[in-house]
């Protein structure tokens, strides 16, 4: 059996997109392992599939490098958007829905030269009450509160947007100096997070703009993560380090994403990318 496949990244995010308006994938988990996997299969943060949808444009399901499945990746979401629009699935319109398993998300699309560019997508409101998160603590919000973590104190923020978020502000050190690949799966696994978390370890840059890595549940640390810089922006101005309702760019390791953060909604704003397209025998 033959599979066709487009690569794809927002930001080096990058994974492997299905089209299932006219292909069928029967185990998404063993499949997003094995296509996943850099040197036996294509390679990538993971699949997401493309399929029809009684309530959006297109409906997107997105499965990590481990299997697990995820409820939204917003680097995702605008490659999701190029795609469609690019082949043509949408009729030209530059406003359109994908659906999600945090909700049905809208994109405003940049277009140039009959190509998406750049898309703006409200995320929606971001959560706080812990129980939704979920994070294991009390109160109405879990802002600056301590945690140990490998015998070291760290204040953390938490943030759900459609998937859960520890955001981390360092003063004295740079992140691009962290291990993450010793501290990133102490935070994804500690018990005070029941469904995992993915953390976001970030500085405050003198500009005011942030710069971010970040440890994905069930993909290590990657590129660049939408939906964990639109944690960070929120968590941002929670803080104190940045105001609602203005424009914060975030500086991933793949490119940069502007988030702006108000009481109703997150708007996400980047790039989406196509790196090629061809076929995998399975």
């Amino acid at each position: 059996m033959k599979l066709s496949f487009t690569k794809m990244h927002g930001c080096g995010n990058n994974y492997i997109y299905i089209n299932c308006f006219d292909q069928k994938v029967t185990d998404p988990e063993k499949l997003s392992i094995a296509l996943s996997e850099p040197h036996f299969g294509i390679g990538g943060d993971g699949i997401i599939l493309i399929s029809p949808s009684d309530r959006a444009d297109a409906q997107m399901r997105i499965f990590n490098a481990d299997g697990s499945e995820g409820k939204m990746c917003g680097n995702g979401i605008r490659c999701v958007g190029k795609y469609l629009y690019d082949n043509g699935m949408v009729g030209g319109r530059t406003t359109i829905t994908i659906d999600t398993l945090s909700g049905v998300k809208t994109l405003e699309l940049n277009v140039r030269d009959g190509k998406m560019q750049t898309a703006r997508v409200d995320m929606g409101a971001a959560i706080l009450e812990p129980a939704k998160i979920p994070v294991n603590m009390a109160g109405s919000s879990v802002i600056d509160a301590p945690l140990v973590v490998d015998e070291k104190v760290y204040h953390v923020t938490c943030v759900s947007m459609g998937n859960p978020h520890c955001v981390i502000f360092f003063n004295e050190d740079d992140v691009d100096d962290l291990d993450l690949s010793r501290l990133g799966p102490k935070f994804e696994h500690h018990p005070l997070f029941p469904e995992r978390i993915n953390t976001e370890f970030v500085n405050v840059l003198p500009d005011g703009s942030l710069k971010m890595r970040v440890w994905e549940r069930g993909s290590g640390e990657t590129w660049a993560c939408g939906t964990g810089a639109c944690a960070t922006g929120v968590a941002a101005c929670l803080n104190g380090f940045c105001k609602p309702d203005t424009d914060i760019t975030v500086h991933l390791r793949g490119g940069d994403l502007t988030i702006r953060y108000t009481t109703e909604t997150v708007f996400m704003t980047g790039a989406a990318a196509t790196v090629f397209k061809g076929e995998i025998e399975l």
